[in-house]
């Protein structure tokens, strides 16, 4: 699992030139039929590289083409290799694109397990030619029981899927439940290959490998050290030796190649790409069996912990309250995905629905440690989510959030979700000529800014590259990930007369609430504010002394004017009305509607166009 070992346990994976050192020692290893060489993250990580993704896909393919390995992929269905819904002929491109650039087989799967989905991406894949494999996504509730996965498996098998995979994507199937799945999906669909995909971070893996091989699955998805076991996959060599021992006929591994790669893997690590990987994320965690987040959002999500940890401890410590270390607020988010789950009906927790629940218990949590309640802040992709604007969910949403949905306006949707994103690539084309793009071979320069519209503009632009190179300095420098460097302890506070004075306080104007803030000069004993901030304690807006209103960042995250190719950019100048939408933030891979809560003319528009932002910055000021 190429693609996902280095993702289950880091952000980003090997650079092209990498890609392809590494590729001709994986094939002399001897042991392995599939190798997973992209799908989600992949295309995204190349553009943030400031490479071009389909070069480098083409490039990494080719070798294993050669070698008669097949290549293998991985398939969001409505959401396609990216986070929001796709359009559908854009689609309907991806797998002709997919082919052409050396991929064979597509792993289909639906977070929401909705068979309309699913079905629609397997027509495509086997329109262009593709082995169209439909994915079980596997979860642990009382909903989801042998019989639903059966079930599940027999209607997509006669909707024109070749093969089954069960994607045990948190490794939280129990392993006799499992067995009982591929028993009951062999006793109906005998010939067909059935493949198990599992992730180590809870324990079961091993125990589950063993049953599903004794229950008649063909292929095993596996890793290799140093990647493999923490919140990645089992390693391949223990997965051997074991079902050597228990009589399986199993490939020998040359071991010799073996250790060539692991020591390329190293270098590759100690280049650039340990600076992403968080050392948590090497070790297994039981405390996973109950919250069933994925091992291959655990690498994102440690990094974005980080991020969000940040951002907390700099509110805590404004408002003089103890700071948090990484440790108690993952407790405090496992604690609260576990609790939200049933809440948001049981979605099974797999991209892009485990970030949207995941997301949704870290703003929950930071809310309610700063004195706010569970619900305050939900992004727009959840709300899609929790109205059917993405499929069914298999169980029933909780009362208050359908009370919540009707005061923020929001409709129910049960139609097939693809209805509500239409063709697009037109506009796309429209954009390309417009820009003096080439279209690419085989489309997939067309495909690429259809698929990610924002990366692949930053891409060209050249901004991409350049905030990576920033950013990667700045964590060699500093230290990061795997290779953090140990801060000194704190110096011990001096106590001093203005420590004890307040930091805060609450006036009243005319009827209306304002907190002012203070800061003092650093002279001893200087009592005297350098610097005075008054605004609405809103977190929405604040209005400054010349009655100017200014719109704050609710979050951190990256700031854009539009998600969509149709949107209109706000501008300076332009007269907005109450409700009306200025812009979005991104963060956590999920965006958040900024809307105007008062209206006038846009004044001035603070941050760039996708520029990284801090909560409490300021967004627009209106007048």
């Amino acid at each position: 699992m190429y693609r996902d070992m280095w993702q289950s346990v880091g952000k980003y994976m090997p650079r092209v030139d990498q890609l392809t050192e590494v590729a001709p020692h994986i094939i002399e290893m001897g042991c392995f039929d599939r190798i997973e060489t992209n799908g989600g993250g992949f295309e995204q990580i190349n553009l943030l590289f400031g490479e071009n993704p389909n070069k480098a896909l083409r490039a990494w393919t080719k070798p294993f083409n050669d070698a008669g390995i097949e290549c293998q992929m991985l398939e969001r269905s409505l959401n396609g290799i990216r986070m929001q819904p796709v359009p559908a002929d854009v689609r309907r491109l991806m797998p002709k694109v997919k082919k052409a650039q050396g991929t064979n087989v597509m792993r289909i799967f639906c977070g929401m397990n909705d068979y309309r989905n699913l079905i629609d991406s397997i027509q495509y894949s086997k329109e262009a030619g593709m082995i169209a494999q439909g994915a079980l996504s596997i979860t642990f509730s009382d909903l989801h029981t042998v019989e639903y996965y059966v079930d599940l498996a027999n209607k997509i098998i006669e909707g024109g899927a070749d093969e089954i995979c069960l994607k045990d994507m948190a490794g939280i199937g129990r392993p006799v439940w499992l067995g009982k799945i591929v028993e009951g999906v062999r006793k109906h669909h005998p010939d067909i290959p059935i493949q198990y995909h599992s992730h180590s971070g809870p324990g079961f893996a091993m125990a589950s490998i063993l049953e599903v091989a004794r229950a008649g699955a063909e292929y095993i998805d596996v890793s290799m050290e140093p990647l493999s076991w923490g919140t990645g996959h089992v390693d391949l060599l223990a997965v051997q030796a074991m079902l050597k021992d228990a009589g399986f006929e199993v490939p020998e591994v040359n071991m010799n190649a073996y250790m060539k790669v692991r020591s390329m893997h190293q270098e590759f690590m100690e280049d650039f790409l340990g600076y992403y990987i968080n050392p948590a994320n090497r070790q297994m965690n039981s405390l996973l069996i109950s919250s069933g987040l994925p091992g291959g959002m655990m690498g994102s999500l440690m990094a974005d912990l980080e991020n969000n940890l940040t951002d907390l401890n700099r509110w805590l410590e404004k408002n003089g309250k103890p700071l948090l270390n990484q440790d108690k607020l993952l407790v405090k988010l496992f604690n609260e995905v576990e609790h939200i789950w049933p809440m948001v009906g049981y979605p099974p927790l797999v991209t892009p629905f485990s970030q949207y629940v995941k997301n949704l218990a870290v703003i929950n949590v930071t809310q309610m440690i700063k004195g706010g309640d569970r619900w305050e802040i939900i992004p727009d992709n959840v709300w899609d989510m929790l109205t059917g604007k993405l499929g069914k969910l298999p169980g029933k949403l909780d009362p208050e959030l359908i009370e919540l949905a009707k005061k923020e306006g929001k409709e129910f949707f049960t139609g097939n979700p693809q209805e509500l994103y239409p063709d697009k690539l037109d506009e796309f084309k429209m954009e390309m000529d417009e820009n003096g793009w080439d279209h690419g071979k085989d489309d997939e320069e067309l495909f690429e800014l259809a698929m990610h519209p924002e990366q692949y503009r930053n891409y060209k632009s050249g901004a991409a590259k350049e905030a990576f190179v920033k950013d990667l300095n700045k964590r060699k420098q500093e230290g990061s990930g795997l290779y953090k460097k140990a801060k000194p302890a704190p110096a011990a506070p001096q106590q001093t007369e203005t420590a004890m004075l307040p930091q805060s306080l609450f006036v009243d104007v005319d009827g209306e609430q304002f907190k002012v803030t203070l800061s003092y000069d650093e002279k001893e004993g200087d009592a005297n504010p350098k610097k005075q901030t008054v605004g609405q304690e809103s977190a929405k807006e604040e209005k400054g002394s010349d009655n100017r209103l200014e719109v704050i960042a609710p979050l951190s995250g990256n700031f854009y004017l539009t998600k969509e190719a149709s949107e209109t950019p706000v501008k300076e100048g332009d007269v907005v009305k109450e409700g009306d939408v200025l812009g979005y933030i991104e963060a956590m891979k999920t965006y958040n509607t900024i809307r105007s809560e008062f209206s006038g003319r846009i004044e001035k528009v603070i941050p760039a166009n996708g520029s990284g932002i801090i909560e409490d910055d300021v967004l627009f000021v209106i007048s």
